[in-house]
């Protein structure tokens, strides 16, 4: 994914980079302003910075209209090419980083909740599904996110996208408290009654904001249980 927009500046020119993390650091060339256009260099790598925070085109636009026409094109096509919007991947205060790709759970068992309620407790974004072995063992693969992402008070709770092709048969939040348990454990609680009947399950936290406007406000942290029609998936590395 572009993380941000830097720019390199000589007395002659200024290339525009995408920094990309995927996972690894790499520097991919976007659009050139010559000696005429120096000055908009700031103002312009700022717009394409802000419009990858909260996609927000205005701002962009103005520059853009500033812009001779052939950096014009080239940094909406970039856009459009490199930066469509995925939901779940931005917060207020920009792009959400993985801290920890896949960690893999045997079971929903006390080791598992710790970890959840760790994460949980300082704020760190989850994501867990679960996987079947080739041995027919089912496993969770859980996958933690540098911030919770918002989501505006009456908006639908989910920023994790549906998966194409799959039936969700029902969601469960953690604004339904089970009878004498915490989020976490309810989480786990109703994940695991699902992954029993050999459910697809996914599990993902998310922040609930107090306004119906999005990245503003303050939130409150929420776990979510998406249940699917379908059959737990083979684990991708026995496919």
């Amino acid at each position: 994914m572009v993380y941000s927009f830097i720019a390199h500046a000589s007395p002659g020119r200024s290339r525009v980079f995408a920094l990309h993390k995927d996972p690894h650091d790499r520097l991919e060339a976007v659009t050139t302003l010559g000696a005429d256009d120096l000055h908009l260099t700031e103002e312009f790598v700022g717009a394409l910075n802000g419009f990858l925070a909260d996609r927000d085109d205005a701002v962009l636009l103005a520059v853009l209209d500033r812009v001779p026409a052939p950096v014009d094109m080239a940094a909406r096509q970039y856009l459009k090419e490199n930066c469509v919007s995925e939901l779940g991947e931005f917060t207020g205060y920009g792009p959400v980083d993985v801290v920890r790709e896949a960690v893999y759970f045997g079971g929903i068992d006390d080791d598992l909740e710790e970890y959840l309620d760790g994460a949980y407790m300082i704020g760190l974004g989850v994501r867990m599904s679960n996987e079947r072995r080739s041995d027919g063992d089912v496993w969770w693969v859980l996958q933690l996110l540098s911030d919770e992402v918002s989501v505006p008070a009456s908006a639908e709770p989910r920023t994790w996208a549906l998966p194409v092709g799959a039936r969700l048969l029902r969601t469960w939040t953690s604004e339904e408290p089970l009878a004498g348990v915490g989020p976490v454990r309810g989480a786990l609680d109703v994940a695991a009654a699902a992954s029993a009947e050999g459910c697809w399950v996914r599990v993902h936290s998310l922040l609930r904001g107090d306004l119906d406007v999005e990245f503003e406000g303050n939130g409150t942290s929420e776990f979510v249980v998406d249940v699917f029609d379908a059959p737990i998936p083979l684990a991708e590395s026995e496919e």
